[in-house]
């Protein structure tokens, strides 16, 4: 088992290049939440010309659409959503400067070359365990697209969000590696 990893955000190229596949990480700092619908309104932006909600550049998107914040909550439940439904719009964000995504499940190849050329890792976060995950955000503001709902753009400072490095910046994948390492077993 790999040592923990605390990483402090903005993501830097020189932080991506840090991480493996397979590093357990804790995030504090500051991340967006995005889902499709959120990430087809800021590809649409950028090919409009018109300014995205918040830089790209070393920034994080977690894939969540947080269940409403009941009294004296933050945030409500926070689990993370399957990334393949971004993988239309994650290379032109990941060519707009962005350096890490969070989510469950595979990414397309198309995603993941966009990793290597650019320079991003894709991390996984636990599904079922959003209750958990929510417990790790310390403050949440919408800051754009409010007509989305759950699936608007927000602001998190997380504190020790726990995620795991699914794919590297240089396109190795624990879901391969691990299949490989059981059919050596």
């Amino acid at each position: 088992m790999s040592e923990v990893i605390c990483l402090e955000t903005p993501l830097t190229q020189e932080k991506v290049k840090g991480l493996k596949a397979g590093d357990n990480v804790l995030i504090s700092g500051v991340i967006y939440t995005g889902r499709d619908a959120a990430h087809k309104k800021m590809v649409e932006a950028m090919e409009q010309g018109i300014d995205l909600p918040f830089t790209m550049k070393d920034q994080i998107i977690y894939f969540v659409g947080p269940s409403p914040a009941k009294e004296g909550q933050v945030i409500g439940s926070a689990g993370p959503t399957t990334s393949g439904r971004m993988d239309a719009y994650s290379p032109k964000l990941i060519a707009e400067g962005l350096t890490g995504m969070i989510g469950k499940g595979l990414r397309s190849s198309e995603v993941i070359e966009a990793m290597k050329k650019h320079g991003a890792v894709y991390f996984g976060a636990i599904g079922g365990a959003g209750a958990l995950i929510a417990k790790r955000i310390v403050s949440a503001e919408v800051i754009a697209y409010p007509e989305l709902g759950p699936e608007a753009v927000r602001r998190l400072v997380v504190k020790d969000f726990p995620v795991i490095v699914i794919i590297d910046h240089e396109g190795n994948n624990l879901y391969d590696l691990g299949k490989a390492q059981y059919k050596r077993a």
